[in-house]
């Protein structure tokens, strides 16, 4: 018999237990087709390459899947690795199988400019797969599962990028998913692989300590069952070994001693009942520690973990750590989602409740694929949802339905999680029914509340606070068209400007001009065009020019385009945006007389004119846009940086900051740039409201004592 078939006896041994022939027959027939397809194929170790799909196989016979994710591990590389087609797959074994093949097939027939895109691009679509069919990650996860029991033929290098891709990625979906019989196997093979020494030691010593343990887990193991069997409980008492990557993350916040002192136990229980009536028998043997009991039966994990979890002290000042829960809770804490696979055990097709949370992050991955405008941006956003070593925290909507957010989270991020609507339109929140600031953290297992109004939009502030990578793409997604709606509306307000130069109206061009126009600039419609403009990336007066190229005479190529400029100047609100933006060198204000300078990519960037940028574009002046405050009250308030010299005593900072608020403004920084024996110059940015507010305040510090003189610093 030959290592191919002999690997499949091994896999037909197991699927024997639980498969009729029928279905038995199927995965045999798939094994066949993906044995000839990888015919003269051979892995890395020499091996001949079906070797693995069987063994992926393996993987997933052994959490008792059903036969067509079985066919499918058997065929999961026929696509990316043989001639084999997705048509070919699909009318032999039906599309369910061909898609779920296709799924977690790579991207082979593009070539990416680096790995790191390659690497994105691929998990971006395997993603896109499973938030479709989570299917496709049970797939990956069985594979990438053998591949890192198998990593030793590979180099060095390879090595550890693919263990860091691992527990980057890989593991943290495990957990996600709640698939912990795959996730804790993965984090220990990835972090051998890292560490090889830090897990040989790790190992060794907990091989040691085991022996030392022996008669304390002995004793716990012996009275839980004793005071079970008294109550009419019947259960099993199992001793929870820690894997070696937990025992890593632990010591880097305690000592391997201490993390040792802590004795796991899971106890098996018949019913629900009966979880809470052993709870109560742990608790008349040991003193609980009430503030780390966790009831996961009554408000499950979002991926659908249930049980009861209590720390108790023990003889000898030892702490017990105890899961209580039934065997149905068991099987669903090892294979979490894929419970809903398991042969002949199907779920409904009405996902429970402990389905919804595994439901909602799948759905997320879809809205950060749609707010996302890359792949590496989106595997970014993916990973920082996946990182496990913040922590987490349970809230609770006013529906006392639970949301698992990791710590730090915001109520911004919870707003997001409900959907990206409500996350859109949140002003304010209540925490327990009372105002709470959105940009805080949340903590753990309060009611929250969003308030919403219509018209509200997100801030680009949200995104200093927020954590999750929902909340992230959808703010980053909403800025990014609403900066294109007012680079459109600039670019109509620039081009209408200097339309207006030959005494044209932007109404008066026909749409079929328009298109023209935007097809002769690569645009793809003239909306586009508008953006561009207001970007600055082209040139107003050119457009202008353009659009009336049927209509004006050779002599008007001499028309000057900054006819009438100043009397025609845009107006400038003070609320700056997205697209307009005030200049950081000058620091204009309202009442400085303006003007805007096209800086592409950007949008306008408005500088007082006595600027010296201003000055150095003055021979571009198709470059310049003159600009004018809008008449009505200006409320935003603008930084203005002053110099003051004064005579330096004990106190005279406290005294200068108490004399800018006396003139209501508030000081944003403050320096001193030289101190001599008798004067001193410091330097002091104030927020003011216009011209009329900053002499208020300039006239404050200069009626101080100590102070000689005051300027603005302009540049």
């Amino acid at each position: 018999m030959c290592i191919a078939d002999q690997s499949f006896s091994e896999l037909s041994e197991i699927l024997r237990f639980y498969l009729d022939e029928d279905k038995f027959g199927l995965v045999r027939e798939a094994y066949l087709f993906a044995k000839d397809a990888h015919e003269g194929q051979y892995r890395k170790s020499g091996e001949p390459y079906i070797v693995h799909p069987v063994a992926v196989a393996v993987i997933l016979a052994n959490m008792k899947m059903d036969y067509h994710i079985l066919m499918a591990a058997l065929l999961h590389d026929v696509i990316e690795d043989t001639e084999v087609t997705y048509q070919l797959l699909a009318d032999r074994f039906g599309s369910t199988i061909a898609n779920l093949v296709d799924g977690v097939s790579k991207l082979t027939q593009i070539k990416f400019r680096t790995r790191a895109e390659a690497q994105a691009e691929n998990f971006q679509k395997m993603t896109l797969a499973m938030a479709k069919d989570p299917q496709v990650i049970l797939l990956k996860l069985a594979d990438r599962l053998h591949n890192m029991r198998t990593l030793g033929s590979l180099n060095f290098e390879k090595r550890s990028r693919i263990a860091t891709e691992t527990l980057d990625i890989y593991a943290p979906i495990a957990r996600r998913l709640g698939i912990n019989s795959i996730r804790t196997e993965l984090e220990d093979l990835g972090f051998a692989t890292l560490y090889p020494m830090r897990a040989r030691l790790i190992k060794k010593a907990v091989e040691e300590r085991r022996h030392n343990r022996k008669e304390i887990v002995s004793e716990i193991k012996f009275s839980l069952e004793e005071k079970m069997q008294e109550r009419g409980l019947k259960g099993v008492v199992l001793v929870r070994e820690r894997h070696l990557n937990s025992i890593y993350q632990k010591m880097k916040k305690m000592s391997f001693q201490e993390v040792m002192d802590i004795y796991a136990f899971r106890v098996v229980v018949e019913s629900e009942d009966d979880c809470y009536r052993s709870l109560g028998v742990a608790h008349s043997l040991y003193r609980p520690r009430i503030e780390l009991f966790k009831d996961y039966i009554a408000t499950p994990k979002e991926n659908g973990y249930q049980s009861l979890h209590t720390t108790l002290i023990g003889m000898h000042r030892v702490y017990i750590e105890i899961q209580i829960l039934t065997a149905d809770m068991e099987a669903h804490a090892n294979n979490g989602i894929a419970s809903r696979w398991v042969y002949d055990t199907r779920m409904s097709e009405t996902p429970t409740h402990n389905q919804s949370g595994v439901d909602r992050w799948l759905d997320g991955l879809m809205q950060i694929n749609k707010f996302t405008g890359n792949s590496l941006e989106f595997i970014e956003h993916v990973k920082t949802d996946l990182k496990v070593n913040r922590g987490e925290v349970r809230v609770f909507t006013p529906n006392s339905e639970a949301i698992e957010l990791p710590a730090g989270a915001t109520a911004v991020d919870f707003a997001y999680a409900i959907h990206t609507d409500v996350g859109n339109a949140c002003v304010a929140c209540r925490v327990d029914k009372t105002l709470y600031p959105l940009s805080s953290p949340l903590p753990n297992g309060v009611v929250l509340e969003i308030i919403t109004a219509s018209g509200a939009r997100p801030s680009p502030a949200w995104l200093d606070f927020v954590v999750t990578g929902r909340a992230k793409s959808s703010i980053r997604h909403f800025l990014r068209h609403q900066k294109q709606a007012e680079s459109v509306e600039l670019g109509r307000k620039l081009l209408k400007r200097s339309l207006k130069s030959f005494d044209k109206k932007l109404s008066k061009i026909s749409e079929k001009q328009r298109e023209r126009v935007a097809r002769h600039n690569q645009s793809s419609c003239f909306e586009e065009l508008l953006e561009e403009i207001g970007l600055g990336n082209r040139m107003p007066f050119i457009i202008a020019r353009q659009l009336l190229s049927d209509e004006l005479r050779a002599a008007d190529d001499t028309a000057d385009i900054d006819k009438d400029a100043r009397t025609s100047a845009l107006t400038i609100d003070g609320t700056g945006g997205l697209v307009n933006i005030f200049a950081k060198c000058c620091k204009p204000i309202p009442g400085d007389p303006i003007v805007g300078i096209m800086d592409s990519g950007k949008g306008m960037v408005i500088h007082s004119e006595t600027c010296d940028q201003v000055v150095r574009s003055g021979s571009q002046k198709q470059q310049l846009v003159y600009l004018k405050w809008k008449k009505e009250d200006i409320t935003n308030e603008f930084a203005v940086a002053l110099r003051v010299v004064l005579e330096w005593r004990r106190g005279i900072i406290a005294e200068l900051a108490g004399a800018v608020a006396m003139a209501d403004s508030s000081v944003e920084k403050i320096s001193v740039k030289e101190r001599g024996a008798k004067l001193s110059f410091v330097n002091l940015i104030v927020h003011v409201q216009g011209r009329i507010h900053l002499a208020r305040v300039m006239k404050r510090i200069r009626n101080m004592r100590a102070v000689t003189s005051i300027t603005r610093i302009r540049n």
